[in-house]
């Protein structure tokens, strides 16, 4: 099961699994609590969430997982050893109570840091992306939640007038400023991990992000993005990296960072 495509085979499945209990639950309707750090969290984070480590222990028993809601209350593995899995039950949970169908599902495996294997789907959506390998693929998924087609993603050549994908929640004066100074015009509002997954497929050029988000928010989308010829870095252009303990950042919070289709050209 450590193999690769084994390892993808299994997250896929994972993931339209929960993408089925959370569609149920976002047409039937919901309820919406608030957690400690004021975050919204519906019954279907903590249904898809449940099913997604249970599917992953049965698999994968000896590489630990670290969880959006389970670190919320306070259950944390040890991930020294440097290989874990990074899951997103449910990104985009403000679209989701919004009516909105982009949110995702989000499972990555995680290695010295580095994301070299994702996951991410959108199920109101019937689309999957994945990533790993050198090797970055748009899924279509049917009714029944069957993959229908797999079609080779890649990020475009770069454009002289670049756009750019923006939170259409979390959006922030930094990020304003970011453009202004980028004289970047063309911007898009887009929920959760979506936005990495439409630059690896060549449909826009950067995501900057300055507002707070969280390993298991961007692992996934990362791994994808990576595997398409793109590239996540901090402000200083260092890969963005996880498993971090970073000086005034809780465990597993991402500093700012800028997702893009490749190096900017020099000239």
């Amino acid at each position: 099961m450590h193999q690769t495509a084994d390892m993808l085979e299994l997250f896929e499945q994972a993931a339209l699994a929960a993408g089925r209990v959370i569609l149920d639950i976002y047409r039937a309707g919901h309820d919406v609590r608030l957690k400690s750090d004021a975050s919204p969290v519906t019954q279907a984070d903590e249904a898809a969430e449940r099913l997604i480590l249970e599917a992953l222990a049965r698999a994968l028993p000896d590489i630990p997982v670290v969880a959006e809601e389970e670190v919320a209350a306070g259950r944390i593995p040890d991930i020294t050893g440097g290989r874990f899995i990074l899951v997103d039950p449910l990104d985009g949970t403000r679209e989701f109570i919004g009516g909105y169908d982009d949110f995702t599902v989000n499972i990555a495996l995680i290695e010295k840091g580095a994301p070299v294997l994702g996951v991410v789907h959108a199920p109101a959506l019937g689309t999957m992306y994945v990533g790993g390998s050198d090797r970055a693929e748009r899924l279509e998924v049917d009714a029944a939640d069957r993959v229908a087609a797999r079609q080779p993603i890649a990020v475009r050549s770069k454009h002289a007038t670049p756009s750019a994908l923006v939170s259409r929640s979390h959006n922030c004066d930094a990020t304003d400023a970011y453009m202004r100074k980028a004289e970047i015009m063309e911007r898009k509002a887009v929920g959760s991990s979506l936005k990495f997954c439409l630059i690896a497929e060549g449909e826009a050029d950067i995501y900057p992000r300055f507002g707070p988000t969280m390993e298991w928010d961007t692992a996934a989308g990362d791994a994808v993005l990576r595997a398409a010829g793109g590239m996540v870095t901090t402000e200083d252009g260092a890969p963005l990296t996880y498993g971090k303990r970073l000086p005034g950042l809780r465990a597993f919070e991402n500093p700012p960072f800028l997702a893009s289709g490749g190096p900017p050209e020099r000239g």
